[in-house]
């Protein structure tokens, strides 16, 4: 049995009997940095509890594009993939490893079961809901009330919260990408931001001060 699954279930408030269950009906997934973890149109068929590592949540338009939401940390579950897993419906957004991450996959069946059993697995959906609405309100708010200059910062900042590290290991096209803007004008940004002391571009990292 996988001991960082009991140390992440420790730290949960749920009753031992939830516990014991997603030990028994879990697996372990790997995923190595950059790895696609959850695709578009994807069939839920498991829940992800992130043991370890970060996970970028990510959505992508009709053109391609795409633009970031919010991130995974350790003890955390995408609240998508719930609604997904629970009404059976098909994904319509993409999780990408951020780090080398260790997920415990937890079968759909499974789901409205604990919801109705346990009163902590019950707060625990209802939580991770709130937490991933606030945080897509945040998205939303940085892109309609900021400046892309302020998005940009806002965005490493995140990340520096989220991953515990003011070394952000990104290029400027990744930057781009996940901001839905050009290469150009992201490397115009950070170059302002670096005046402004508020960041400083290292060979392979960008860092916060």
């Amino acid at each position: 049995m996988n001991e960082k699954i009991k140390e992440v279930l420790e730290r949960t408030p749920f009753e031992p009997e939830l516990k014991e269950e997603i030990l028994k009906s879990g697996r372990l997934k790997k995923a190595k940095a950059g790895q696609t973890v959850i695709t578009p149109d994807d069939e839920a068929q498991e829940m992800p509890l992130v043991m370890s590592g970060l996970l970028r949540v990510m959505r992508n338009d009709d053109n391609g594009n795409e633009v970031f939401l919010y991130y995974l940390e350790g003890g955390e579950t995408c609240a998508m993939s719930i609604t997904c897993c629970l009404e059976g419906k098909r994904s319509s957004f993409h999780v990408v490893a951020e780090e080398d991450s260790e997920l415990w996959m937890m079968p759909v069946s499974n789901l409205d079961n604990w919801i109705t059993k346990y009163s902590s697995f019950r707060r625990f959906v209802f939580n991770s809901y709130q937490t991933r609405f606030d945080e897509l309100l945040h998205t939303i708010d940085s892109m309609v009330f900021m400046n892309l200059d302020e998005r940009l910062y806002n965005y490493l900042l995140d990340k520096k919260i989220a991953s515990g590290s003011f070394e952000i290991k990104k290029t400027h096209q990744q930057i781009a990408n996940e901001l839905n803007t050009s290469r150009v004008v992201i490397s115009r940004l950070l170059k302002k931001l670096e005046k402004e002391d508020k960041i400083e571009q290292r060979r392979n990292y960008i860092e916060i001060l």
